[in-house]
C-alpha cells in the first residue's frame, strides 16, 4: 500500500469509527469511503481491530509528540503545565478527529496490549510531571486521574463546541482557558 493510499484508509477509518463507533464501522465501509478495494486493506491489516489498533497507535503517539516537544523540563511547574495546555489544545484544534479518536476508543475492548502500553506510556508522562508539581507544593494533592480529568475533560468539551460553532478561538480565549485550568488543579 502506498502511503497515500494507508494515510487514506486511515483517514476513513477514523472518520467512520468517530461517526459510528467502533461496531457500527465495517471493513467494507472503511474500503469505500478510502476508494480501495477491501481486499487492499486485508492485505496490510488482519481485521478491523488490527487497523483500529494501529490507528489508535499512531494518532496517541502524534499526540504523545506533539506534546512532549520542546517541553521545557527545566522551568517551573507552572511553565510545564502552560506548555502542556497549550500543545494539548493546539494537537485537539489542528487534529479535531485524531484528537476525538483517542478520547472515545482509549477504553476500547478491542484494543490490544501494544496500544494499551502506548497509551499508558503517554499517561504515565503526564503523571511524571503531576507528581513532581505535587512534591514540589504547586498541584493540589488530588489523584492524577482527577486531575488530568479536571483539564482534559473540558478541553474535549470546548474543542467539540469550537467545531460546532458554539465558540469562537481566540488566542485571549486559550490564554483565559489555560489560567482557569492552571487554577483548578493548583493549591491556592
Amino acid at each position: 500500500m502506498s502511503k497515500n493510499k494507508q494515510e487514506d484508509v486511515f483517514e476513513a477509518a477514523m472518520q467512520l469509527f468517530a461517526e459510528r463507533g467502533y461496531d457500527g464501522t465495517t471493513i467494507p465501509m472503511i474500503a469505500d469511503k478510502a476508494k480501495v478495494g477491501a481486499g487492499t486493506i486485508y492485505r496490510y491489516f488482519d481485521n478491523k481491530e488490527a487497523l483500529v489498533n494501529s490507528l489508535f497507535t499512531k494518532c496517541v503517539l502524534q499526540f504523545s509528540e506533539a506534546i512532549r516537544s520542546d517541553l521545557p523540563f527545566h522551568s517551573t511547574i507552572r511553565e510545564q503545565f502552560t506548555h502542556i495546555f497549550n500543545r494539548l489544545f493546539d494537537f485537539a484544534r489542528n487534529n479535531v478527529e485524531a484528537f476525538l479518536f483517542i478520547n472515545s476508543h482509549e477504553g476500547g475492548y478491542y484494543l490490544d496490549d501494544h496500544s494499551k502500553e502506548t497509551f499508558n506510556d503517554f499517561l504515565s508522562f503526564i503523571i511524571g510531571v503531576i507528581e513532581k508539581g505535587q512534591e514540589q507544593g504547586f498541584i493540589r494533592s488530588l489523584p492524577s486521574c482527577a486531575l488530568i480529568a479536571t483539564v482534559y475533560g473540558p478541553v474535549v468539551m470546548l474543542v467539540k463546541m469550537m467545531e460546532t460553532g458554539e465558540l469562537t478561538y481566540t488566542e485571549d480565549l486559550l490564554k483565559e482557558l489555560e489560567e482557569s485550568s492552571w487554577n483548578a488543579i493548583r493549591i491556592i
